[in-house]
Order: C-alpha cells, then sequence, then structure tokens
C-alpha cells in the first residue's frame, strides 16, 4: 500500500506541475514559451511513466476506481478517450464544452466567491478566461430574462430547432498555427512535358535534348480572423450551472461554429472575412449540362484530369440534394430509392455528400478538401463579466466567446463549381 500511495503521490505531482504551467499560460492569454513546453513535455512523459508503474502495483476494485479518477480525462498513452468522426479522422473524447466551463477552476473560484453559491444584487462578477482543446459558437439572446427559472434544472433542450448540422469540419485538412498569419504555397498551374528522347547525334543544336516542364506556385498569406458573440445573462441565471452548461454548449458554441462554416465557403477576403472556397482564382467552373447527374458527374471528372487530385466529397445546399433526391427515370422511378430508400445523404457518384446551408442554392462543390486547410490559432475562450455597459447595477452578466482562425485552399483547381440550375 505504501508503494501505491507512493506512486500515486508521483503522478499527481507531475500532473499538477504540467497544470499549473497550462494554468499560468491561460491565465497571461498566451502560448507557452519554449521552456515551459519543454516542462510540461518532461512532466507528461514522468507522469506515463508512473502511471504505467502504478498500474502494475494496484491490486483491488476500489484502486483501480481511485486511479481512474486520478487520469479522468486524460488519455496519457494517447489511445484511451478517443474516437473517430464520420470522415475517419481521431480526435480526443473530451467533456463537453460547456460541462468543461461549469466544472473549471475559474468557474468554480467564480461561485465560490458568491454566498451560499447564489449572486446578491450588490455582488461583483468578474472570471478569468478559460481556455478549451475544441471550438466554442453562438449566438445572442433577445432577453436575458428568458432564462430565469424557478428551479435548478435550466434550459435542456429546444435550441437544436434553430440550428443546422455542421459537418464541413470534418473533410478539410486540420492544421494550427501560433502566429497571427499564415504563410503557405499554393500550386497554380503544372505542365507535365515529359517525352520519350532519342540519344544526342550531334554536339550542338537540339539533338538529344530533353523537353522542360514547369511548375507555378505562388505565396500566399491567410491572416487569422477573429469569430466572437456574446450573450446576457442575469446574476440569478448564473447560479445555475445545468443552465450556463447549455448555453455555452447549444447556443454560443453552436455560433461560431456555423459563422466558421459560412466563411469557408463563402468568405469574401476582404475586412475581417475569410477567403472563402467560393472566392478562389483558379478554382475550376462547371457549367449545366443535360441533367443534375450529368453536370456533377463530368465535375467530379474536371477533378481529376484538370486537377490531377482524387475528389473526395461533395457539397450541397439543402435544396438542391432534395431535387437529387427526386429524380424519377421515364417510369417515374427514384433513381435513389424514393421515401422508401437511403436517399443520397451518404453518397454521389461513389463520394460522400456534404448537405450544408453555407453553400448557396443552385450552386455545388466537388473536390479534393484534403488541400483545403483550416489553421485553429486560438481554438476557444470563454470570459463573463459584469463590466460592461451599465450591467453592473442591473445585476447583468456578459458571456464572450471568441475563437481565431484562418483557412487557405493549397490547390484550386483541384476544385470544381457546379452550376446546378438548368
Amino acid at each position: 500500500m505504501d508503494k501505491i500511495k507512493e506512486l500515486t503521490d508521483e503522478l499527481k505531482h507531475h500532473l499538477q506541475t504540467a497544470q499549473a504551467i497550462a494554468a499560468k499560460a491561460e491565465a497571461e492569454d498566451r502560448d507557452f514559451t519554449d521552456d515551459e513546453r519543454s516542462q510540461v513535455t518532461d512532466a507528461m512523459a514522468k507522469a506515463t511513466n508512473a502511471k504505467e508503474r502504478l498500474e502494475k502495483a494496484k491490486g483491488d476494485g476500489a484502486m483501480r476506481q481511485a486511479i481512474a479518477d486520478l487520469g479522468d480525462g486524460i488519455a496519457l498513452n494517447g489511445k484511451s478517450g478517443e474516437r473517430r468522426t464520420p470522415a475517419g479522422l481521431i480526435v480526443p473524447d473530451r467533456k463537453s464544452i460547456g460541462e468543461a466551463f461549469v466544472t473549471s477552476s475559474e468557474y468554480q473560484a467564480l461561485m465560490g466567491a458568491a454566498p451560499n453559491g447564489r449572486f446578491g444584487e450588490k455582488s461583483r462578477v468578474q472570471s478569468m478566461p478559460v481556455g478549451f482543446k475544441s471550438l466554442i459558437t453562438g449566438a445572442s439572446d433577445t432577453s436575458a430574462g428568458a432564462w430565469v427559472v424557478n428551479d435548478n434544472i435550466g434550459q435542456q433542450v429546444g435550441l437544436e430547432a434553430f440550428q443546422r448540422p455542421l459537418t464541413l469540419r470534418n473533410v478539410v485538412t486540420q492544421g494550427t498555427t501560433t502566429s497571427d498569419t499564415v504563410e503557405y504555397v499554393r500550386l497554380t498551374s503544372v505542365t507535365n512535358a515529359a517525352a520519350p528522347v532519342a540519344e544526342a547525334t550531334a554536339t550542338s543544336g537540339s539533338s538529344g535534348t530533353k523537353p522542360e516542364s514547369a511548375l507555378a506556385a505562388a505565396k500566399v498569406t491567410a491572416p487569422v480572423k477573429t469569430i466572437a458573440h456574446w450573450i446576457p445573462v442575469t446574476k440569478r441565471a448564473l447560479s445555475d450551472a445545468a443552465q450556463i452548461r447549455t448555453l455555452i454548449d447549444a447556443f454560443l458554441k453552436y455560433g461560431l461554429e456555423e459563422e466558421l462554416e459560412d466563411q469557408m465557403i463563402s468568405g469574401d477576403g476582404t475586412g475581417e472575412n475569410f477567403e472563402g472556397l467560393g472566392n478562389v482564382s483558379g478554382v475550376q467552373a462547371q457549367a449545366w449540362d443535360t441533367n443534375l447527374l450529368t453536370t456533377t458527374r463530368k465535375a467530379k471528372t474536371k477533378v481529376r484530369t484538370v486537377g490531377r487530385s482524387v475528389a473526395n466529397a461533395y457539397l450541397f445546399n439543402p435544396a438542391d440534394l432534395e431535387a437529387i433526391d427526386l429524380l424519377q427515370d421515364n417510369e417515374a422511378r427514384f433513381y435513389f430509392g424514393g421515401p422508401a430508400g437511403v436517399g443520397t445523404a451518404g453518397t454521389l457518384w461513389g463520394l460522400p455528400v456534404i448537405e450544408t446551408d453555407a453553400v448557396p442554392a443552385g450552386t455545388g462543390y466537388v473536390g479534393d478538401f484534403r488541400k483545403a486547410v483550416l489553421w485553429d490559432r486560438e481554438q476557444a475562450t470563454v470570459t463573463m463579466t459584469d463590466s460592461h455597459s451599465d450591467f453592473f447595477i442591473r445585476n447583468m452578466v456578459a458571456v464572450l466567446a471568441e475563437m481565431r482562425a484562418a483557412f487557405g485552399i493549397l490547390q484550386p483547381n483541384a476544385f470544381v463549381e457546379i452550376d446546378l440550375t438548368a
């Protein structure tokens, strides 16, 4: 038992060392320094080693549960606590953003300052920013009073009715950056002049001369942009942790994600907007040809022959996907199974179909979305304060969610914009 306690204390020490460094960086709103990054790496390596030795020493169910509680949410071996996205990407499986927020040390410290867990009319509210590893999004409410309830259950359902499914992140390449701008190379054209060449028969002239190929590229700078919004909440509502969790998960989180998806497709590159896929020079175009099926198939061919790429998804507005679902042959039979079939939400011409409102009706896209990159600079923060306008004297609190990211297209001709209107 003494050995187990010793190993448990050692594991706690290394984890707390890493957590303290991370908390310091979060409190100062900055990235790790090189020295801090080295210290965190060393602490986590030692924690991994201590955990392995502790696993060997544990002897009964109670101790195994204690160890599981100690390491809850920490996947030190890189395998546990993972899940797979619909596109096959393996990502950490963490608590929801709202749950992480209301269980964070910053939120607990904030609530600990409130007598009996309730904020009075003269209470001040000010929290440190709380950082997260997954994106937070949302939209603002028109009246904070709507969130005041008579019990501690809070708003649990209902917001989904105003939200659309968000899936575009699942098909693009995910990246990170620690800078305010991302410089990358965009491939604009390729000329392959390779050909058989006869042996030279003379020391001058063109005899034996090899053909010259060409590769054109351009350096592109993608500025990191900020997406943010906030909602007002009463101090009375703030005392209900379940309600705050719902606001963050189902409201603030969603709003940032929706705007991010819109920017990735339709951003015009001006001001604080991304340069979205629909406004990148060099993206191929497929005009309407005969019908929807012919048009979409020819667009896929352009990705392969002109873009020299392998398409991995179609993007369609729900209205256009409906038109494809309802296609019938000359005997009024649905091509895709009709109302009793599985529909086209799965595949079209062998490719996954992404249904998204970010794409305008009448337009579709097909391409190799692995050549579109989303760089996360600041994946998510949530900050709460009553120091906004006259909120202090009105017992109101502003809850702000924001993120920072950049987006870029590495090879424009690997994508085709499709005209779906006859």
